[in-house]
């Protein structure tokens, strides 16, 4: 009778490691998961401050090699201007939520051209602060 009842201690044991085996792998794999879900989200975001600083810098080199008077810069690339409008039809394109937001340029008098570009990602509330990158250069 005690064989008997060591063995079904044994096997009620067995079963108990088995289901807390299962438990233990299941929070594992459901945090893998998690992780996973992160770090997507966080690649998204990094393309999109990717693909801002490049226009960014697409709109300043079209400004270098433009005639490069500060009145001609405020003409064409403030915001409004012509190169601005064909600029921001790229923007458009490429951020999510630009159309929302759109960018601004501001060219001052000595030549301080200041683009700032505002986006949201398609997985963030209307009612977000809108991401925002800013780039500063000195056109001579």
């Amino acid at each position: 009778m005690g064989t008997r009842t060591s063995l079904k201690n044994q096997s009620g044991m067995l079963l108990l490691e088995g289901l807390i085996a299962i438990l233990v792998f299941t929070i594992g794999v459901l945090g893998v998961v998690g992780l996973q879900a992160t770090v997507v989200k966080q690649v998204s975001d990094a393309r999109y401050r990717t693909d801002a600083s490049m226009l960014a810098n697409q709109l300043l080199g079209t400004m270098w090699v433009s005639d490069r008077t500060t009145a001609t810069l405020q003409t064409s690339f403030n915001t409004g201007g012509a190169a601005y409008n064909n600029w921001l039809a790229r923007v458009n394109a490429t951020l999510p939520g630009a159309a929302t937001y759109p960018p601004t340029v501001a060219i001052s008098n000595q030549g301080v051209a200041t683009v700032t570009i505002r986006w949201l990602a398609p997985s963030e509330a209307a009612n977000t602060t809108p991401h925002r990158h800013v780039v500063i250069a000195q056109i001579q």
